[in-house]
């Protein structure tokens, strides 16, 4: 099942993305590196409950 996550930078902890994710395989929270436009320039972005 997919389930729609969101996604919170790590460093200003804005919310700037969402994304779909595969709850059934993947059960730890997911972390991409993506552009903050907050902090202007790429951070860890981790998913948030």
């Amino acid at each position: 099942m997919r389930k729609k996550v969101t996604m919170a930078c790590t460093t200003c902890g804005s919310r700037n993305y969402s994304t779909m994710k595969n709850s059934s395989s993947t059960t730890e929270r997911l972390e991409i590196n993506k552009f903050c436009k907050v902090c202007n320039s790429h951070t860890n972005h981790r998913e948030t409950k």
